[in-house]
């Protein structure tokens, strides 16, 4: 199968899976997310062009919600792809009890 057709037999996956759960993260919340992160939630990296990434993966029953997304950078986002964010710290030897605690922290600070 060529490169395209794999790349949009995803997408189409992708837009069913969207399209099929209730998403609830608002523009301000999201950015109230990116300003109480400061940067990465995961690396800490202050890029531009920060990307939502579902803790809990649209993938496996995940959403965009206040609870759910954190700001990462393209490099994190992709290296965790769809795995939970718990399982992919533990493979990069993250320290995850660190971001379990900031991230409860920061929806705190939001709700």
């Amino acid at each position: 199968m060529p490169t395209s057709r794999k790349a949009a037999t995803h997408a189409r996956r992708r837009k069913r899976r969207m399209a099929a759960v209730e998403h609830d993260l608002s523009a301000d919340q999201w950015y109230a997310l990116m300003e109480a992160w400061g940067g990465c939630a995961y690396c800490g990296g202050d890029g531009a062009a920060l990307q939502k990434d579902c803790m809990l993966p649209i993938s496996r029953g995940g959403r965009y919600t206040l609870t759910n997304v954190v700001p990462a950078c393209a490099s994190c986002n992709a290296s965790k792809c769809n795995l939970e964010v718990t399982t992919w710290m533990r493979r990069k030897k993250l320290d995850e009890r660190t971001f379990l605690l900031r991230q409860v922290e920061v929806v705190g600070l939001l709700r």
